[in-house]
Formats: structure tokens, sequence, C-alpha cells
């Protein structure tokens, strides 16, 4: 804290004595932070070019998909510092917390993939993996739908975000310094600089963001340092090659929220006490433990389910490669590469284990555009992606409902039994995780250990892919696309046990996926589309590894998830003053189980965004519908209801059924709706220029009532959220903005976990009323 404050004061002090000399530079600045009318025309979604999606860029207006394009200025505008702020502006992206940390965004109730600059990134597993920095981004585009040939076969496909990695500049320099210090004591710094080398030939860029954040829930703050550097060579106007890579190193909470979320939680805070016994008489946190109520508190809204001593972080370096070469006039190629090495460690107190102790994720695509003639492109792409994934896991023994939060830290830790850690094995002393098979070493024909998502696992995915851009009249287009996957895996034991020989098994698959698009110009300003979809997807685990079951072979299913799209949709964009559309959808998917497995999953819907500047104003507003149920499959969560946690000894509290928690309940096949998704969520976000030195802007969100749990005995209300923020130039290099966040100081409430496995145990309290102030100086 005290390297932050002296930074800050630094800093502005350099800021001061400098805007007297930095007059040239600050008149290019002026356009950029003042929010004129150049700077609001950057705002606006339909301007901004979706790279590589569909091969050859196409502006978010001509995409036909549902699409919301953010560029870095309406990043900062609309104050988005993290992969669930994207529900500020784009429909049907909200999100359960992911343990209070965004690892992956979630679109039509569903985790989505994360792409950067259309390569698949190294994220979370069911939506707990490392945070995410923008350090290293200039745009974030958010697709609905699964990804496109040319992106190749995914495990999720209800949507994606690609994000825009920041290039460096080959004309002139220029850079900013932003410090950021908000309630909880979060503090931030990121100095961004970027310069030409040889003028129009090649320049380098600089990036580097520190956070140090304190937080309002108990034990939960974060730490992170990311670096990055990008270099850009343009030669002759044939070649362009970027290069950058990107070092991040971060230590974060597991914040699992608050337990027993019943209806009087959820509407009044009432926690209701008294530690589970399990059947053995055991007051340690276990499987099928009943409570008997002691009595109700209001609980803290910070009194959160983690623990000071648990240990959880990750460090990762990526370097990334993307060049574009003209051949000739009607020929271009491009080769993006990306390379990842990630690790990753979580030894928690309620007996979690999660450990990356390496993964390493290569990819490198080749692309042909062959220009036909003024209405006919092809696109070629071949990729080989390789993935290689050393991973421990143990979540077989956690139990959250039984242990009451008001209580000592004591309750949350679960220390394993002998008998427990005989079904385990010991990685390091005192840490024991699952095996990556099953064996059985007494001869009864029962396997004797648990089985989490340990592996030693390799895979190659080699992809082809082909796609024709069509023009046929003036108002008439189609993109048509297929590719094909072809995996070959080979997933190993890491950690057998004494005694026994490692099992392993290998498996290969062919994989297919088709997209068909047409778009009809109604007129110069509106489009209409259609889009179809088809595809095969892979289930993977940890860092994208591949488990051996418990037959000790490689489940085929993991590579039979069949996905599709139906999507029509419009749009309109007559200049950059406005931009709008809305889209109806049908989509089948699958949904990934917390035990591996695989439920089907219909989504349908419709989606409505628009986007408004006038000279002085700018308004962006968003609105969606969207009914996920069940697909005739099955479903689970780690407790069928709330209640089952508790026996009816004080009935005048609550009517326990006693059957205790966790029961690791399934449901048998149905049509049900799917818990933990609101089915409506409307916002907007506005921007007023007061002067040429002032501008004010506020956000609101609204969700309606949803059930957290599968049976729907508990729902979250209907919400909203409102925000404000004044921005103020003090010289033509220094502005200030303000962030009043949650300003009603609502007490709203979001899912813990997406797919609703936690909907009957736990649930997340979001933030209260809380500032913020952004000081930025450019130079």
């Amino acid at each position: 804290m005290k390297k932050i404050t002296g930074l800050a004061v630094s800093t502005l002090t350099l800021a001061i004595s400098q805007s007297l000399f930095a007059q040239d530079v600050a008149d290019i600045e002026v356009v950029e932070v003042k929010g004129n009318q150049q700077s609001l025309r950057t705002l606006n979604p339909g301007d901004n070019t979706l790279k590589g999606i569909f091969g050859d860029s196409l502006t978010a207006a001509q995409t036909p998909r549902a699409v919301t394009s953010l560029s870095a200025e309406a990043i900062e505008a609309l104050n988005i510092n993290d992969l669930h702020d994207i529900v500020k502006a784009a429909p049907n992206a909200y999100a359960s917390s992911g343990f209070g940390t965004p690892s992956l965004p979630s679109i039509r109730g569903q985790l989505g993939e994360l792409f950067q600059d259309g390569v698949r990134r190294q994220a979370g597993n069911n939506g707990f993996g490392l945070p995410l920095s923008f350090n290293s981004v200039e745009q974030i585009d958010v697709v609905k739908g699964p990804s496109p040939v040319l992106f190749g076969s995914t495990q999720r496909n209800g949507g994606f975000v690609n994000l825009q990695t920041k290039v460096a500049p080959t004309s002139q320099s220029s850079g900013k310094v932003t410090l950021r210090a908000g309630r909880w004591d979060q503090y931030s710094a990121q100095v961004d600089y970027g310069t030409a080398i040889e003028e129009g030939k090649s320049g380098i860029r600089f990036s580097a963001e520190y956070l140090d954040h304190g937080s309002f829930y108990d034990f939960a703050e974060r730490e992170s340092t990311n670096l990055f550097v990008a270099y850009r060579y343009t030669p002759s106007n044939a070649l362009t090659w970027d290069i950058s890579a990107e070092y991040y190193d971060t230590d974060y909470p597991d914040n699992a929220g608050i337990n027993r979320p019943t209806q009087d939680l959820i509407d009044n805070g009432v926690y209701i006490t008294g530690q589970g016994t399990q059947p053995n008489g055991s007051t340690v946190a276990g499987a099928g433990a009943i409570i008997s109520p002691t009595g109700e508190v209001v609980i803290p809204r910070s009194r959160v389910f983690t623990n000071p001593d648990d240990i959880n972080g990750a460090e990762t370096t990526v370097i990334r490669s993307n060049v574009e070469y003209k051949l000739a006039d009607n020929a271009t190629l491009r080769n993006i590469t990306y390379y990842q090495y990630l690790e990753r460690e979580e030894i928690a107190q309620n007996s979690f284990v999660e450990i990356i102790d390496g993964a390493d994720t290569f990819e490198n695509r080749t692309e042909l555009d062959y220009q036909w003639s003024d209405s006919q492109l092809t696109t070629i792409g071949l990729a080989l992606r390789y993935n290689d994934v050393l991973g421990y896991s143990q979540f077989t023994t956690e139990a959250d409902n039984p242990i009451d939060l008001t209580g000592p830290i004591s309750n949350r830790v679960i220390p394993l039994t002998d008998a427990q850690k005989a079904r385990l094995v010991e990685l390091r002393p005192g840490v024991f995780v699952s095996p990556g098979a099953q064996y059985d070493l007494d001869g009864d024909g029962n396997g004797d250990f648990n089985l989490s998502d340990t592996t030693d696992s390799t895979s190659w995915q080699t992809g082809l892919a082909l796609q024709q851009r069509s023009t046929w009249t003036d108002k008439f287009s189609t993109i048509a696309g297929v590719r094909v996957d072809y995996y070959d895996v080979e997933a190993r034991d890491p950690l057998a046990p004494e005694g026994v020989t490692a099992a392993s098994d290998t498996y290969s698959d062919t994989l297919t996926s088709y997209q068909l698009s047409a778009v009809y110009k109604l007129t110069g300003d509106i489009n209409v589309y259609a889009a179809f979809s088809e595809n095969d997807a892979t289930s993977n685990s940890m860092a994208g590894g591949t488990v051996l079951g418990g037959n000790n072979e490689i489940n085929p299913l993991n590579f039979a998830t069949e996905n599709t799209l139906y999507e029509a949709g419009v749009k309109y964009a007559p200049n950059s003053q406005w931009y709008a559309e809305a889209a109806v959808f049908e989509q089948t998917r699958s949904l990934r189980n917390r035990d591996g497995s695989n439920s089907g999953v219909k989504t349908s819907g419709f989606e409505l965004q628009m986007f408004y500047q006038g000279n002085d104003i700018w308004v962006n507003a968003a609105y969606s519908y969207l009914d996920a149920r069940f697909d005739d499959s099955a479903a689970f969560q780690g407790t069928a209801q709330v209640i089952d946690a508790f026996d009816n000894s004080r009935s005048d509290i609550i009517e326990g059924t006693g059957v205790g928690s966790p029961t690791f309940a399934a449901f048998p096949a149905s049509n049900t709706r799917v818990q933990g998704i609101p089915p409506q969520i409307a916002s907007i976000n506005a921007g007023w220029q007061i002067t040429d030195s002032f501008q004010v802007g506020a956000s609101a969100l609204y969700t309606k009532s949803f059930p957290l749990d599968f049976l729907q005995t508990v729902h979250i209300r209907d919400q909203y959220t409102v925000d404000l923020n004044a921005d103020y130039q003090v010289t033509d290099a220094l502005r200030v903005r303000l962030d009043v966040m949650n300003i009603t100081d609502e007490e709203n409430w979001q899912p813990l976990f997406e797919g609703g496995y936690f909907g009957a145990t736990l649930v997340m309290p979001n933030v209260p009323r809380h500032a913020q102030i952004t000081m930025q100086y450019a130079f």
C-alpha cells in the first residue's frame, strides 16, 4: 500500500510538472479523453472491426451474428474491469460469480469460450480458473453462438469473447499512466507507452499493471502483476508482423459466498446457525451431515466462505505472433501462433485441491484468402493445436452446508480422516489428491479410490477449414464454412498408488463443424441475416486436459458433444450516430456437470441492443429474454434442496427433512428450466458532456427474478444496480474520474457457480455501495 501511495504522489507531481511542457502531445490527446464528437464515435459498436471471426475483417454491423463490440474507449467509459462486467452492454451475458473470480464469460446461460486474436486461451474449467487482466487488451468482442469454423472446435458453445491484443505504433510516441484507488484499500497502477522505432516501419509498446486489492469480503484479498510488450514490423505495404509477450502472476481468493441459501437469507439476510453433524457423530463437515438449528442471525454480508490459510495463485506466460502478408492483389496469407505456459496451485482448508503443475498450449493456424472475383472470396485454414497438462485434483470430500459461518474459523477446516486418506494419494507431505485412475487393491471387485480430475494428458488437434464468402447481388451475400478436426489424445495417471502399474489410455476421434449465414440488405442502412451452425465439441477437465474414467479409459462421450444454432436478426447502421441490432435464436448445447458428465440444454430467446450519440450525449441500451431448459436430460446438484441440510428439531425456524447435505442429488431427465439464469435482463448506459472539460455518466442493470435451485424452492428476486460517474479534464494531459457503484446500496445476490450445481448450497452476496477514483496522465 505504501508503494502504491508513493507511486501515486510521484506520478501526480510528474504530471503537474510536465503538463506545462507537453502541449503538442496534449493537443492530440484531447480528442481521446475529453469526450467530444470524435471521441464519442469510438464508442459506437457498429463501427468496430471484428478481426478474424469470419476471416477477413468485418465490422460488427456486417457480421451475421449477434455481437457486442467494445473498443478501448468503451471499456473505459463503461468501467469494465472483468469479464462479468460485459453484461452492462451485451445482452444475455449474465454470469454466476465463478467463486468470486471471473475467468470465463457466460453467454446465453452457459460458460463461454475465451479467445484472444482468434486463438482459444487457457482460462478456467467450470468457471474457476485465473482472473483475467485487460492489460494486453484494446478491444473486446462478445459473439453469440458457437465459435466459427476458422476458430475450431471448442468445449463451450453458448458464445465466446474474442480479445484483441494491443499493437505497437509505427509513428510518433504516446503513453499514459493510470492510477486508481477505491474503497476497501483497492489500489492499482498501469503504465502504457508506445513509440516508433523506425518511422512507418516498426514500433514497440510496453504496458505494465500492478494491482493490490483489499476486499469487502473476509479474507479475499487479491494481488497481481501483468507485464506486456508488443513489437510491430511493417517493412512494406504487403507485410505486417505483430509479436507480443505477456507475463501474469496473481494471488487471488476462492470465494464460495454464503452457504445455507434459504429464501429468508435472500430476502432478509437471516442465516440459520448450528454446526452440522455427520452420521458418525463428527461435527467436522462431511457428506450427509445434518444440522440441528440453534438460532437465527442477520449475517454480515462480508462473512463469506473463505479461509485466511487458503493458498491460491497462478502464473502464466503467453507469446503471440500474427503475420499478414499480401501475396498478390487477390491473395493474402495470415499466420497466427500462440504459446501459453500455465501453473496454478490451490490448497484450501476445506480439503479442495487443484494443482496445475504445468500446462503447455501451442497453436499455429495458417489462413489463405483467395479472391476469385469481386464477389467470391475463399479462405482455407490449417491449424495445429497441442495441449499438455500435468495436474492434480481433489474435490470429493468438500462439504459446505454443514459449516456454520457464524462460528469460529476452525468450523471451515475439513481435515481428512485416515479412511479418506486411504482413498487418496499423498502428493507431498500433508497434501492428498486423487489418483488419475481407479484401482482395486483388495480384489473385491470395487475401486478403492476417489477420482477427481488428476491427469497427465497430451492432445493433438489438427484442423482443416474451408470458408466461402460470396456476394451474389448488391443486396444478398452468404458465408458458408466447414471444418474437420482430428484429435489424438493420451491420458496417463501421474500419481498411481504404490505397488500398481499406472493406467493409461489413448483415443482418437474426428469432429466436424458446419456454418451457413446469409445477409440481405433491405436498405443501405438495414441488414437482415440468418445463421445456422452445427458442430461437435469436446468436454475437458482442468487446463483443457483429458482424464481417465472409472474404467481407466478415456470416455468417448467427451468428444461427442453436439451443438446446433438457429439465429435470425436485423442490424441498423445508418451512420456513426446510430447502431441497433435485434436477434432471435434457438440453440441446443451441452452443459458439463461437475462430475464430468454432460446434460443437454435447449435455449431460445430474443436480444436487442441500441447505441445513439448526439453532439454532447451518448446512450447504450440492451434487453434480452432467455428460456433455458434441460433437453430431456438429467440434472445434478450437491443437495436437492436447502431444507435437506436441516432436521425438524426447530420447526419454528425451518421445517427440515433430515436428508443431510451434501447428498449429490441427481434429478431424472426433464425439460425443467435451468436454474441460476435470469429470464430477462435490461441495461442502459449514458454519458453527457456538460462542458469541454466535464462529463457525467450513469449505468443501470436490471435482472428478473429467477430460481436458485433446480426444484425452484428459493428465488433471487428482481434486482437492479445503478452506477454513477463524473469525469473532469484537469489539464490537457491530466484527467480525473470518480465512479460510484451501486449508488442505492442494493443488497443483491448472485449464483455462485455455472450450471446450478451449488444452487441449494451457496449464494454470493454482491458488494454494497462503493467508490473509486481514477487519475490518468497522458504524455
